[in-house]
């Protein structure tokens, strides 16, 4: 019943390596920004709701990071056990099993570290940081750094106010050539010079 891929996408997001075994088609749902990279692994089932992954941005997903987008067994039933499905009745797949939470969704400039995981229905705001072996099931507030199963808020990156200048900022939406030309400013420097640049930014709309 369990229908697991793997696939990789690169920095032009193209398909780099087939798995060995093609199995089930990969996740048709799945939207990932060319500039992102990493083993995008999606995790789905028989009868799971046809719900969105959606990635930003210069995204960094580390190796065996996984999505699950439903395969949630019921709780709140008399039995967990998907009798339907196993017994081949009728309606299997169209009585709430398997359940999902909703779309995922992940901003722009995310890293999410090494087997971490990342249930259905999560927002994870612009800059956040998940951990290593993170099991992520509620939403990450931006430039937050999240570890734990459950994960929870370890702190943010920046101070409240940095972050909402960069969230102002939106950097992630400038041309790519720009951001090519300010990378100094991107890898190494305070992030109070990318901030000053921005409000000095040739273009840029009045405040």
């Amino acid at each position: 019943m369990r229908r697991a891929i793997a696939w990789a996408v690169g920095a032009a997001g193209r398909r780099l390596r087939p798995p060995p075994d093609p199995g089930p088609p990969p996740w048709p749902h799945l939207y990932v920004d060319p500039t992102s990279y990493g083993p995008f692994h999606v995790a789905h089932y028989q009868g799971d709701a046809p719900n969105e992954i959606r990635v930003g941005r210069y995204c960094s997903i580390a190796d065996g990071v996984k999505f699950f987008i439903g395969g949630n067994h019921r709780p709140d039933w008399a039995s967990t056990y998907p009798f339907r499905f196993m017994l081949g009745l009728p309606q299997a797949g169209a009585d709430g099993h398997p359940a999902s939470n909703g779309p995922i969704l992940v901003g722009n400039d995310v890293w999410i570290g090494e087997n971490a995981v990342i249930l259905s229905g999560v927002t994870i705001g612009d800059g956040a940081v998940v951990g290593t072996q993170a099991v992520v099931t509620r939403d990450v507030r931006p430039y937050a750094i999240v570890a734990g199963n459950p994960a929870r808020e370890v702190r943010r990156r920046f101070p409240d106010d940095q972050v909402d200048a960069l969230l102002a900022l939106r950097w992630w939406d400038w041309p790519a050539a720009e951001i090519r030309e300010i990378v100094p400013l991107l890898n190494g420097a305070p992030v109070g010079a990318l901030i000053d640049y921005g409000k000095a930014r040739p273009g840029r709309d009045p405040a």
